[in-house]
C-alpha cells in the first residue's frame, strides 16, 4: 500500500511539473510580477472581470513542448474595454499562447505618429493567438488593425477567434516592411461577422485580412502566409475583404456570405486560391499580378465572379501602381448565376492621374495594359448570362 500511495504521490508530483504552474492575477502590477516569475509550461491567468487596457510587454519565451500560456480564467469572462494608446499585448517570446480573452468596446487610437492596436506578435516564432472575441472595437484613424504579426518571426498562428461588428478598422494585419517580412503565418478557423461600412475617405482601411500593405514597392517580397477555413459573413467594411499585397500566400476553403467586398489579388504574385466558397453579396475574386492559380471555387448569385484587371505595367519587376492579370490559371471553378461569370479585362484605360504619389510610386498612370497568357481550364458555368468575357 505504500510503495502505490508513493507511487501515485511521484506521478501526481510530476504531472504538476509537467503541466507548469498557473499564476493568477488581477492587476497589471500582478501580470508582469508573475511574468518575472514564469517558466516554459508556466501560464499566467487573468482573473475573471472587466479591465480598462493594459499596456503588457510579453518577452519571455516557451518551448515546443512546454509553451508559455496567457489566458482567461474562464474563457470569454475576461474582457478589455475602453481606450488604447499603444498596445495591451505586445509578445516578443517564442512559443506563447494568448487564449480566450475578449476585447469588446475598444477604441483603437493614434498617439503622435503611432498608431495603437490591441495585440502584437513583434519578431516572434510559433506565437498563436486563440478562442478571443474581438467586438465593437472601433479605429479612431485610418489603417488602423486590431491584430499585427510583425518583424522577421516565423510560424505564427491566429485560430478559432471571432471577429464581431468592428468598426472603421482592419482585423488581422501581417506587416510587410522593406526590413522585415513574417514568414509562415497561418490565419485559420475564424470568424469575421458584421462589419460595416467604413467611414473614411475613398472606402479604403477595412479589411478583414490583409498580408502586405505596399503592393507597388514591396509586393514582390514573400510572406508564405496561409488563410485558411475562415468564414466571413456581411463584411462591407471596405472593397477588399481579404487584401493580398505580397507574393507566394494561399487562400484555401474560406467561406464567404453576402459581403459587399472580394477577395483581392491587389498585388503580388504567385498566390493560390483554391477551394473558397462565395454566396451572394457583390463580388468574389478580382487579380492583379502574375502567376496566380485560381482553382476549385464556389462562386454563386454574384454579378462578376472573377475579374481579371488591366493594369499600368506587366510582370514582376516593373513598377505599376496596378500590375496586369498574367500567366494566371484559372480552372475547375463552378460559377452559378452570375451575369458575367468571367470578365478578363476590368477597369480598362482607367485614367489615374493625380491620384497616387508618382514620385513615391514612379508609375504610369493610364491603366491601360490589358491582362494576357491566362489559362481558362475546365470551368464550369451554370446559369451565367454571360461565360468568359474579354473587354
Amino acid at each position: 500500500m505504500k510503495k502505490i500511495l508513493l507511487g501515485t504521490a511521484l506521478a501526481a508530483a510530476f504531472i504538476g511539473t509537467a503541466l507548469g504552474k498557473n499564476r493568477l492575477v488581477h492587476t497589471q502590477q500582478e501580470f508582469e510580477t508573475a511574468l518575472t516569475q514564469t517558466q516554459p509550461g508556466d501560464a499566467v491567468v487573468i482573473a475573471n472581470g472587466t479591465y480598462t487596457p493594459w499596456e503588457l510587454n510579453i518577452t519571455i519565451s516557451g518551448t515546443a513542448e512546454k509553451p508559455v500560456t496567457i489566458r482567461a480564467e474562464a474563457e470569454g469572462k475576461v474582457t478589455f474595454t475602453g481606450d488604447v494608446y499603444d498596445h495591451i499585448f505586445r509578445i516578443t517570446g517564442n512559443y506563447v499562447i494568448l487564449n480566450g480573452i475578449t476585447f469588446s468596446g475598444c477604441n483603437v487610437l493614434k498617439k503622435g505618429n503611432k498608431n495603437a492596436l490591441l495585440i502584437e506578435f513583434f519578431n516572434t516564432k510559433n506565437g498563436r493567438l486563440s478562442k478571443c472575441m474581438f467586438t465593437k472595437n472601433t479605429g479612431k484613424s485610418q489603417f488602423m488593425p486590431l491584430v499585427v504579426i510583425s518583424g522577421y518571426g516565423e510560424n505564427n498562428r491566429v485560430t478559432n477567434n471571432a471577429f464581431i461588428a468592428d468598426v472603421d478598422d482592419m482585423e488581422v494585419q501581417v506587416k510587410v516592411t522593406k526590413e522585415d517580412c513574417p514568414k509562415y503565418t497561418l490565419i485559420d478557423h475564424n470568424t469575421f461577422k458584421d462589419k460595416p461600412k467604413v467611414s473614411w475617405p475613398i472606402y479604403n482601411g477595412g479589411e478583414c485580412v490583409q498580408i502586405g500593405q505596399d503592393p507597388i514597392l514591396l509586393g514582390n517580397l514573400v510572406p508564405n502566409a496561409t488563410v485558411r477555413e475562415n468564414v466571413f459573413i456581411h463584411c462591407d467594411g471596405e472593397p477588399e475583404v481579404i487584401s493580398n499585397k505580397s507574393t507566394g500566400n494561399k487562400y484555401i476553403k474560406n467561406y464567404f456570405e453576402d459581403c459587399q467586398g472580394e477577395l483581392v489579388m491587389r498585388g503580388g504574385h504567385d498566390c493560390l486560391v483554391d477551394s473558397n466558397k462565395f454566396k451572394g453579396g457583390i463580388g468574389g475574386i478580382r487579380v492583379n499580378g502574375t502567376g496566380h492559380t485560381i482553382t476549385n471555387n464556389n462562386i454563386s448569385n454574384i454579378k462578376t465572379a472573377i475579374r481579371l484587371m488591366y493594369g499600368m505595367a506587366k510582370g514582376k519587376e516593373v513598377t505599376g501602381f496596378y500590375i496586369a492579370a498574367s500567366g494566371c490559371t484559372v480552372k475547375y471553378n463552378h460559377i452559378t448565376n452570375a451575369s458575367v461569370a468571367i470578365l478578363v479585362g476590368d477597369s480598362k484605360n482607367v485614367d489615374w492621374t493625380g491620384k497616387f504619389d508618382t514620385n513615391r510610386y514612379p508609375s504610369r498612370t493610364m491603366q491601360d495594359v490589358a491582362p494576357f497568357d491566362n489559362q481558362f481550364v475546365g470551368n464550369v458555368f451554370t446559369g451565367a448570362e454571360k461565360e468568359i468575357v474579354y473587354n
